[in-house]
C-alpha cells in the first residue's frame, strides 16, 4: 500500500476508535441538587470542570449530611456534601469518612431577625419564637451553640422546627421573631418583602461551612479521583466569589427550577461570599481548631456520646 494511502487509513481507524469514556462517578448531596446552597456543584457541572477531569459526574440527594456521609461510608456513593460538622457526628457512631475540604472559612447559619426586631443578639431571644430547619440540622445546632455563649438554653427559646418552605414564610408571616437562616431563605424572605437583619452566627460560636466528604477506603485507594473531583468543586466555589452573577447565569442554565430567576440566584451568590465562602488562608483547608472546639461544644450538649481524635476528621491533602 502506498504510504499516503496508508497513512490515511490509520488515520481513519484512529478517528473511528471511541473516545476514552468519562469515568461514571455519583456524587451525593444533602438535598435536592436544584437548592442554591448548591450552586458551586451545578456550576462546576455546567461549565465542564468535572468533564475536563474526565468525570461524567451524576448527582443525587441523600436525606441531610449526615445520610450522604452514612452512604459514603457504606460505599453507596464515591463522595458526598455535608457541613463541616457532620463528620463529628457519623464518625462517632463509626462512620468511616473524613472531610477532605472545607468549602469556606465562615459558618453557614445566621440569626434573621425584622429589621425593627428590638432582638439585638441572641441574648434577647428568651421567650421568642424562633424557626429552625429541623431539630437534627446544623442551623439548629449554631443556635443553641449562640444561645450557649449568652447563658440560654434550648428551654428558654420557643424553638419551632419548620421545613425549608416554612422555617422563612413563618418569620415573613410574623409567626415567629426570628429564623436560623441560610443565604437562601434570607433572599426568599426579602423577596417576599421582609426588611431584614442578619447577625452572623460566627461572632458568637464557631459553626462551620459546608464540606466534601468520603470514606476512609476511597481516600486510600483512589485518592486521585478523589482530588480531582474536589478540584472541580473549589473551581465552582472560587467562579461565585470572583463573579456571583456571571455565575448565577450560567447556574440557571444548569438548574431547569431556577429559570428566569438570575436576579435572585445572583444575591443569594453574593450572600454565599458575604458570609460563608471567605475567611480561609486556602480555599479549601480545615481548620483543625475550629474543629475541635466545635466537637467540644457537640460533647457537652451531648449530641455525641464521645470524641474522635481530631485528625481522623478530616485530611487536607487533597486542597494544600
Amino acid at each position: 500500500m502506498h504510504k499516503t494511502a496508508l497513512a490515511a487509513s490509520l488515520l481513519a481507524m484512529a478517528l473511528a476508535l471511541p473516545a476514552h469514556a468519562a469515568e461514571k462517578v455519583t456524587y451525593l448531596l444533602p438535598a435536592p441538587a436544584f437548592l442554591p446552597a448548591f450552586g458551586p456543584w451545578m456550576l462546576a457541572k455546567e461549565r465542564g470542570y468535572f468533564s475536563a477531569e474526565g468525570l461524567d459526574v451524576d448527582f443525587q440527594a441523600a436525606q441531610g449530611g449526615a445520610d450522604s456521609a452514612k452512604q459514603v461510608g457504606a460505599g453507596n456513593a464515591v463522595i458526598g456534601g455535608a457541613i463541616g460538622d457532620t463528620p463529628i457526628i457519623v464518625r462517632a457512631n463509626g462512620v468511616p469518612v473524613k472531610a477532605v475540604a472545607l468549602l469556606g472559612g465562615g459558618g453557614l447559619m445566621q440569626l434573621v431577625m425584622k429589621e425593627d426586631s428590638p432582638i439585638k443578639g441572641p441574648q434577647d431571644l428568651k421567650g421568642k419564637t424562633v424557626t429552625v430547619l429541623s431539630y437534627q440540622d446544623t442551623t439548629y445546632y449554631a443556635l443553641l451553640g449562640m444561645l450557649a455563649k449568652v447563658g440560654l438554653t434550648k428551654n428558654d427559646v420557643n424553638i419551632q422546627s419548620a421545613g425549608a418552605t416554612n422555617v422563612w414564610k413563618l418569620f415573613v408571616a410574623g409567626q415567629a421573631d426570628a429564623m436560623a437562616s441560610v443565604p437562601d431563605w434570607e433572599v426568599d424572605a426579602t423577596e417576599a418583602g421582609a426588611k431584614i437583619r442578619v447577625i452572623q452566627a460566627d461572632q458568637y460560636f464557631h459553626s462551620m461551612a459546608q464540606v466534601v466528604v468520603a470514606s476512609d477506603d476511597v481516600i486510600k485507594t483512589k485518592p486521585d479521583l478523589i482530588k480531582k473531583l474536589v478540584a472541580a468543586t473549589i473551581h465552582g466555589v472560587k467562579d461565585i466569589m470572583a463573579d456571583p452573577e456571571g455565575s448565577a447565569r450560567d447556574y440557571v442554565k444548569a438548574v431547569p427550577q431556577r429559570q428566569g430567576q438570575e436576579r435572585q440566584m445572583a444575591r443569594v451568590f453574593e450572600l454565599y461570599d458575604k458570609y460563608v465562602y471567605p475567611g480561609q488562608a486556602k480555599l479549601g483547608v480545615m481548620d483543625e481548631a475550629r474543629l475541635a472546639e466545635l466537637q467540644d461544644f457537640y460533647l457537652k450538649q451531648g449530641i455525641i456520646e464521645k470524641a474522635t481524635p481530631v485528625k481522623e476528621l478530616y485530611t487536607n491533602q487533597f486542597v494544600e
